[in-house]
C-alpha cells in the first residue's frame, strides 16, 4: 500500500467549492461520484487537484472506501453524501453507465498553500499529469501535504 498511499483526484472547481461548503456545514463524510469502476480502489489519502481555472492541488481528505454498484442502488444508499443536489442532477451527471463509483472520504482540509500545476510537475519530476488521477507513495504524499500547510 506504500505505493498507493494517496490518490490525486481531478475535480471541477464548482464541485470543489461544494465539498468545502458541505465541510463547513459539518457534513464530515462526503462522496465523490464517478462513472464506472473508477479509482481509487484502496488508498489512505485523497488529494484534490482542482482543474481550470485553479490548476492546483487545493486540499486533501482521509479516504474511507470506494462503493461501486448499480446507479440506483448506490444513489439510494449514499445520496446524502453527494454534492449532487437531486436524483435528477445525479442521473444527468452520470449518463447511462451500468455501474457508478462513490469515493467516500472524511475530514476534508483546504490547503493554506495550494500547489500549482507547475510546482506539482516540478516536484513529481514529470511534464504531464494524468487527467484521470494518479497514485502517490507515502513519502511524496507527506512532502505535498507539508507544502500545503
Amino acid at each position: 500500500m506504500s505505493e498507493h498511499y494517496a490518490f490525486v483526484m481531478m475535480t471541477k472547481e464548482k464541485y470543489w467549492l461544494l465539498f468545502r461548503e458541505r465541510e463547513l456545514e459539518g457534513k464530515r463524510t462526503q462522496s465523490f461520484v464517478l462513472k464506472g469502476a473508477a479509482p481509487p480502489k484502496a488508498t489512505r489519502i485523497l488529494l484534490f487537484y482542482v482543474c481550470n481555472p485553479v490548476k492546483a492541488i487545493d486540499g486533501y481528505a482521509e479516504f474511507i472506501e470506494r462503493r461501486m454498484g448499480a446507479p440506483e442502488d448506490v444513489w439510494n444508499e449514499y445520496s446524502d453524501e453527494s454534492v449532487l443536489q437531486s436524483k435528477q442532477s445525479f442521473l444527468e451527471f452520470i449518463g447511462d453507465p451500468e455501474r457508478v463509483s462513490f469515493v467516500r472520504f472524511t475530514n476534508l482540509k483546504k490547503a493554506s498553500n495550494p500547489i500549482s500545476l507547475s510546482n506539482l510537475r516540478m516536484v513529481l519530476g514529470v511534464k504531464r499529469i494524468s487527467r484521470k488521477g494518479f497514485y502517490l507513495n507515502k513519502n511524496m504524499t507527506d512532502k505535498l501535504i507539508s507544502m500545503m500547510e
